[in-house]
């Protein structure tokens, strides 16, 4: 990938290290290999999670380093703008369940990876942020709607234009995280829910993802109607036989992962 981001598949699931110390802050270079990546995930019929995580102790990642945006142009400051809505964008539209194992300090640009996933670990010293307006900036990675999918209006004004840090606790209460775990135990707690996957059948796992995607920006009258012809299109694969064959003879599924 790069020199900052590593990846290891294990099994059905792929595992992407944020490693650019000190505060795993993201480049023009990391971005373009996360988006590259997700893409070639995508087409790897074998993988149906992905799990992102930090190698630093204290921070899951810091955004984008500041000095980037000091004296730069408008053309400078759109490919950066640029480079961050692609790779969270492919990040968000990935075809199977993504994770964020948010272990330490997830401030802008590093919540706003975490915002592009479907799911998120906290650790109970976590602290979450989007400070961008302190400097003079704003969300451009997808902040300012994805907050505000996940926990109202209210919050994601708090957040944004107050300047609020959230701890784990909180941001599990107002439903930004999913799960809160103890100090060291993200990162396993984000697998144990990618592992989760491998009992679903991967071609309904990966319709499900889209047709959950799309009540963000479909009238749901019409995401209904897709909702029959996707289940429809199943019947046209292995696993959707094997799946209920495996259910009445009381076994566990063999799926096929093509």
């Amino acid at each position: 990938m790069s020199d900052t981001l590593h990846i290891t598949i294990i099994e059905h699931t792929a595992i992407i290290t944020l490693d650019n110390p000190p505060a795993n802050t993201w480049t023009l270079e990391n971005l373009k290999a996360l988006k590259d990546t997700v893409i070639e995930l995508n087409n790897n019929s074998q993988v149906t999670a992905l799990v992102i995580h930090s190698a630093s102790h204290k921070f899951f990642s810091a955004g984008a380093d500041l000095n980037r945006f000091d004296k730069v142009s408008e053309q400078e400051a759109r490919a950066m703008a640029d480079a961050f809505g692609e790779a969270f964008e492919a990040l968000s539209d990935f075809s199977g369940l993504s994770v964020a194992a948010i272990n330490g300090y997830a401030m802008g640009g590093g919540l706003e990876v975490a915002l592009a996933c479907d799911l998120r670990v906290a650790e109970k010293q976590a602290v979450l942020a989007l400070p961008e307006a302190s400097v003079g900036l704003l969300p451009c990675a997808g902040g300012t709607q994805n907050l505000t999918w996940l926990v109202g209006e209210g919050w994601a004004k708090r957040m944004i234009l107050c300047g609020e840090q959230l701890r784990g606790e909180q941001a599990l209460a107002i439903g930004l995280v999913d799960v809160l775990t103890e100090t060291g135990e993200s990162l396993d707690s984000a697998k144990q829910l990618a592992a989760k996957t491998t009992e679903q059948s991967p071609d309904a796992l990966r319709a499900c993802k889209r047709l959950i995607q799309m009540g963000r920006h479909m009238p749901i009258r019409s995401a209904l109607g897709l909702e029959r012809e996707m289940f429809v299109k199943l019947f046209s694969g292995e696993n959707q036989q094997e799946g209920v064959s495996a259910f009445l003879e009381k076994r566990k599924p063999e799926w096929m992962y093509n």
